[in-house]
């Protein structure tokens, strides 16, 4: 489930309730964009433009969109000051500072292989004539 997606587990099961909720949290702090965003966020309060300009290739529209999820789940705090024109603040919550540690190794650990998986991608298209459709 992208950041864009709507809710698919609402009504049934409580077990089945149970494990959509878990597969949501997992899609929604592992999503293209939510990684860049905690990471961020969790460093300090940090604003909108900021996280646009931090976030490499993110639409406004995407970065408004993944902000209200990770808001939702209760991953960010959403600060508006009181000024002309408005000043808005997210911050990590405490459930995602507890992430932060997790997804820096993540990010560290994609950044030292990224070279390998794209020879390994090359190799794999040469022998099978292309990437899986």
């Amino acid at each position: 489930m992208g950041e864009a997606e709507s809710d698919e587990c609402g009504a049934g099961a409580a077990g089945q309730a149970s494990a959509c909720t878990v597969r949501e949290a997992l899609d929604r702090v592992g999503g293209k964009w939510a990684i860049g965003i905690l990471i961020a966020a969790s460093a300090g309060p940090v604003r909108f433009t900021e996280l646009e300009r931090r976030v490499e290739g993110i639409s406004r529209r995407m970065l408004t969109l993944t902000l209200r999820n990770l808001e939702r789940d209760g991953l960010l705090d959403r600060h508006v000051h009181p000024t002309v024109p408005p000043k808005v603040e997210y911050t990590a919550t405490p459930m995602a500072r507890e992430l932060y540690e997790s997804l820096v190794a993540l990010t560290s650990w994609a950044e030292r292989h990224r070279e390998a998986i794209s020879a390994a991608r090359a190799e794999y298209d040469r022998r099978h004539g292309g990437p899986p459709v």
